[in-house]
């Protein structure tokens, strides 16, 4: 409107000021919206330094906008203080709901932008995480990319991407679908944080039962779908305390939850299925033998596959597993 003000009070050419004028709405027209969804609860040690990574894009407000919307879990600490300082679209859940999901769906339902990211309070981006993405969009409905794991609690820092001489990979359809739900540690790099993906797709929400579960929400949004990694880390992953992955109530959600779902699968794919069950098992039995209950480990390594891994971390359960556990990642 200014930029109009001043065009009809300048001396300027009135067909000039047309033209400019056309430039401007065409330039406005085609640039993408962004809209982020970030997920917060009890987050006040990080959540400014997210929510400035998020806004020190580079390119934004030349290339793409970013459309920042904040879903807070009814924080009791100081969180929702951090998040007034800046004027971003915020929402609450009303009541704690657990975990992230019903604030991720409150946020899916409030986007607006061509393209969907959605953040954790602890993930840090780095500068180039949009711009490097917006191109790749092109030619699939969801990019994705690595990350670098910053684990605190641990004092270890882990990167988290394919290396491969390409910059990207292209992912036929279906490729990223099947190895999400055989819970294969090959292929395509999924991680919630590293995606970025077309508007199209946002009516696809997250289970709200549990609240915390996205195996589901990964194997609808890669159905019928191509995709993209690009081969290199773009953003931190912040670890300040003990993991979920080992929490026990997480777990056993987690396990029984992603056995029912893939039953829908069953008739289209069952083989995959069939093996799906098999790694959800052995998943199971990892924990187990990480927590040092041998006994439902063992229980479900006899429920997974059939290979000489699996075999060798059942024999240990009976003697040597605390050697393997020092020496060997086994979980996680």
């Amino acid at each position: 409107k200014l930029l109009v003000k001043v065009f009809l009070n300048s001396k300027t050419n009135n067909y000039i000021c047309v033209i400019y004028l056309l430039q401007l709405s065409l330039k406005i027209k085609l640039m993408k919206k962004i809209s982020v969804i970030l997920t917060s609860y009890n987050s006040a040690l990080m959540i400014e330094k997210t929510i400035e990574s998020i806004l020190n894009q580079t390119g934004i407000d030349t290339l793409f906008t970013i459309e920042l919307i904040v879903v807070d879990d009814c924080s009791t600490d100081t969180t929702l203080t951090c998040i007034n300082k800046y004027k971003l679209i915020t929402f609450s859940t009303l009541e704690n709901s657990g975990g992230p999901n019903k604030g991720r769906n409150i946020g899916l339902k409030h986007a607006t932008g061509d393209y969907i990211c959605i953040s954790d309070h602890d993930d840090i981006w780095h500068q180039n995480k949009i711009i490097s993405s917006l191109p790749h969009l092109q030619k699939a409905k969801i990019v994705s990319s690595g990350f670098t794991l910053i684990d605190l609690h641990e004092n270890k820092k882990l990167e988290r991407y394919t290396i491969s001489s390409e910059e990207c990979i292209f992912y036929e359809m279906n490729a990223t679908f099947i190895k999400l739900l055989t819970k294969s540690k090959n292929g395509q790099n999924t991680y919630l944080g590293g995606l970025i993906y077309s508007a199209e797709l946002k009516n696809i929400l997250f289970e709200e039962h549990f609240g915390m579960i996205d195996y589901d929400w990964g194997l609808r949004l890669f159905q019928n779908q191509e995709s993209i990694e690009i081969c290199k880390s773009l953003y931190d992953r912040i670890v300040l305390k003990k993991n979920l992955s080992l929490n026990e109530n997480y777990r056993k959600i987690d396990y029984y939850y992603s056995l029912l779902f893939i039953e829908k699968y069953s008739e289209e794919f069952p083989k995959e299925v069939k093996r799906a069950r098999k790694k959800i098992n052995a998943i199971r039995a990892k924990y187990y033998y990480v927590t040092s209950n041998m006994k439902q480990s063992r229980f479900h390594f006899l429920k997974s596959e059939f290979n000489l891994k699996n075999i060798a971390y059942y024999l240990s359960t009976f003697i040597g597993s605390n050697y393997i556990i020092k020496k060997f990642k086994v979980f996680g």
